[in-house]
């Protein structure tokens, strides 16, 4: 059966070209809602061309965070990153709703020489210094781009039951604000989503959301859409499954140096069946 997921308002659906990029990166608790005392749960990182099949490359850990249902940090354990994917479990001592977040952002530059090479800023897999930019790109070079990127990676894992302080958005690059609780899903029921870029809600943010168990259907059958005014996105949901939603958001609203600014907002959500 294919899945089918209703846009109820708000969307216009439509062809992304983001769907169909090779790589997505994802983390993938093996639950999303737990009980009993101190529960642990297991959670793997990667980055893959199927949705939460391991087969390209490990997710790195460096910038995650785990935030507590009272905001403090809890430590991954027993992490280990292997061939394809990156594991770890966690120890939930505290009932309430846990994030797990890694956020990056920084400038970034394009521009030719004068022989018409390319050149690039920061290169592929280079983290620069603070302030690198005003020495590391010519500020009159030819055809210069330059724009701000965010990226924001999450996951949310409740013991015990849903609380709210988790999901307190941080007002930098693209995020969701969801108006549900994302541990609270249910197949048959709505849910909605608000999309911020830096705090405020925005128009125009594209959607793409696909079912665990990609690999063995002829397609994603992603469910491909596009924020209204308000940043609004509503969807029901038809089957049970963990589900990859990844957002992504330019316009031209960039404090300088930079002319642009781009988001990308990736998360997993688990939806329980009825």
């Amino acid at each position: 059966m294919k899945s089918k997921l209703l846009i109820v308002t708000g969307l216009l659906a439509m062809s992304l070209p983001f769907t169909a990029q090779a790589h997505r990166l994802w983390l993938l608790p093996a639950a999303t809602v737990l009980s009993g005392e101190s529960p642990w749960v297991t959670v793997d990182a990667a980055v893959s061309n199927d949705i939460f099949y391991f087969n390209h490359h490990p997710l790195r850990l460096d910038n995650l965070t785990v935030t507590t249902p009272d905001g403090a940090d809890l430590e991954i354990q027993n992490s280990h990153t292997g061939k394809h994917r990156t594991v770890f479990d966690l120890q939930l001592t505290k009932d309430g709703t846990y994030k797990l977040a890694m956020a990056s952002g920084g400038l970034q530059a394009r521009w030719e020489t004068e022989d018409g090479e390319r050149r690039f800023w920061p290169g592929r897999g280079e983290t620069p210094a603070h302030g690198e930019f005003d020495t590391a790109v010519p500020q009159n070079a030819k055809n210069l781009q330059v724009s701000h990127n965010s990226r924001r990676i999450e996951t949310f894992i409740t013991a015990g039951g849903p609380t709210e302080s988790a999901l307190e958005i941080t007002g930098v690059g693209l995020e969701m604000k969801p108006l549900f609780h994302p541990n609270d899903l249910y197949s048959g029921e709505q849910a909605r989503f608000r999309f911020l870029m830096d705090g405020e809600p925005v128009e125009g943010v594209k959607i793409a959301l696909i079912r665990d168990g990609s690999r063995y259907r002829n397609s994603p059958e992603a469910l491909e859409l596009v924020t209204g005014e308000d940043g609004l996105a509503v969807v029901e949901w038809s089957q049970a499954g963990m589900y990859w939603l990844e957002a992504e958001y330019e316009d031209e609203r960039a404090k300088a140096p930079a002319a642009v600014r781009k988001g990308s907002y990736i998360v997993t959500l688990e939806v329980l069946p009825q």
